[in-house]
């Protein structure tokens, strides 16, 4: 039941002046991702801003997504809440959408015990028959998801096929992957490791880095699978300088302004997000024209 292989982007959502969601420039979006080959679009997740969308917008963003991709990739949709009742209502609503597979964050907030994660995790896989990739960011949610968890809830339930990680935590990644013999479909969530955790049989990435250099981050993965080890280290360590700029402030503030230094007009952010700072532009906007990204004037 994997959804897919290679580099995911984890999308913006972008905005009109107004700070309504502007469905046409999605589209544009989605349309530049797939030109650029990236491998799936996964929408309203934290890049996507989804912590500030309402949930008819939540609902209404995926269903564009799913229509603007047109079945060319797979589209998976974050449906993620620290509320287990409300992420089964919208990984319901995701797949009669048509999503290809759904991302689910592990609860916020509350910092639900393993056995709370196993149970919620659960609940959403039976409640709902579709390809689910969880997502381990303890750095946001307060709440890390263990590798004995992972493994319980991967051999339980058909339908949880991979895993997001975001930790950092190589030696937990190492331990997850021998847990689950190496079968989960584990995905890189930090850009700044995405070949490390390829060579422990990761399957992709869930990037940020995609939105501004989608064909840079495939062929990286690509190049990795297909043998081609010494590409993809270049394609991974000449990026860093770049990653460690799209990170200099919380995502996904720094990438929306570089997408609107590309010209691409995301528009801004949802409060309480906010602007990024000069300084810190600056040097992202030097990381971009260092890398080769054509600006704007």
């Amino acid at each position: 039941m994997s959804i897919f292989k290679g580099a995911g982007v984890a999308i913006v959502t972008p905005m009109k002046e107004n700070g309504e969601v502007n469905y046409s420039k999605l589209e544009e979006l989605i349309n530049m991702q797939i030109d650029g080959g990236t491998d799936a679009i996964i929408i309203t997740g934290t890049t996507g801003e989804s912590a500030t969308l309402t949930m008819e917008e939540h609902s209404d963003v995926i269903k564009k997504a799913v229509e603007f991709t047109k079945n060319r990739i797979p589209v998976v949709a974050g449906t993620g809440s620290n509320c287990t009742k409300t992420a089964i209502q919208l990984s319901s609503e995701a797949k009669e959408a048509g999503v290809d597979g759904i991302l689910v964050v592990s609860p916020y907030y509350n910092k639900a015990t393993q056995q709370g994660l196993i149970n919620h995790y659960g609940q959403i896989a039976d409640e709902v028959d579709i390809p689910m990739i969880m997502y381990n960011v303890p750095s946001r949610t307060g709440c890390n998801i263990m590798p004995e968890t992972v493994a319980t809830l991967f051999k339980e339930h058909k339908n949880i096929v991979g895993l997001k990680d975001a930790t950092g935590n190589l030696s937990q990644s190492s331990k997850t992957m021998y847990l689950t013999d190496g079968k989960l479909d584990l995905y890189s969530g930090e850009d700044g490791l995405v070949l490390p955790l390829l060579s422990l049989g990761a399957i992709g990435v869930i990037s940020v880095w995609s939105n501004v250099a989608p064909r840079q981050v495939h062929d990286m993965c690509y190049s990795f699978f297909d043998g081609n080890i010494e590409k993809a280290r270049q394609l991974q360590l000449e990026a860093l300088p770049l990653v460690d700029a799209l990170f200099s402030e919380v995502n996904p503030i720094p990438v929306k302004k570089a997408l609107n230094f590309m010209g691409l007009e995301v528009g801004g952010l949802r409060p309480p997000l906010s602007e990024m700072s000069d300084a810190k532009a600056q040097v992202l906007k030097k990381a971009m024209a260092d890398y080769g990204i054509a600006l704007a004037q």
